[in-house]
């Protein structure tokens, strides 16, 4: 996508980016870095990219499939979610309702499978204890996913 970048006298700290004409407009302070300014165009452009990604999976089907296939109780909503930092999904159990961050949205759909089938394992066992864990272990590449997002940043399990 072709960026345009707006620096602006007036803005003394914040950054904001939109979508104007097909191009990727970064609004900056006048008086940032070059080095800042390459930092959070880049950061920008990320952004935006996972949400188009985002915008082309249907994740209500996607899980409906998932919890049939591997017997586990639907979502009663699943959205994608971009303030999500330190856990690849989450679920709320007690209204059926899941997240998954957008930052997974480029990653393979056999990872994202795989952060779909353990939260819809939460909706059924809330904690990590072995029955959930039994839940989880039906999608057969569980394991490799859990590798994967390892690799990816974050330690620990998927959500």
């Amino acid at each position: 996508m072709e960026v345009e970048v707006v620096r602006s006298p007036r803005r003394r700290k914040t950054v904001q980016a939109s979508v104007v004409a097909g191009r990727l407009r970064v609004l900056i302070p006048a008086r940032m870095s070059h080095a800042e300014e390459e930092r959070h165009v880049e950061q920008m452009r990320r952004r935006f990219e996972r949400r188009q990604s985002a915008r082309e999976v249907d994740l209500e089907a996607r899980a409906g499939v998932l919890a049939r296939r591997y017997r586990l109780p639907r979502a009663a909503e699943i959205r994608w979610v971009g303030n999500q930092h330190q856990r690849w999904g989450s679920c709320t159990p007690a209204d059926g309702t899941v997240r998954i961050s957008d930052r997974v949205a480029g990653f393979p759909e056999w990872v994202l499978d795989a952060v779909i089938v353990h939260e819809l394992a939460h909706l059924a066992v809330p904690d990590h204890s072995p029955a959930f864990r039994a839940l989880v272990d039906r999608y057969p590449r569980s394991e490799r996913a859990t590798g994967y997002l390892m690799a990816m940043g974050m330690e620990g399990d998927i959500a």
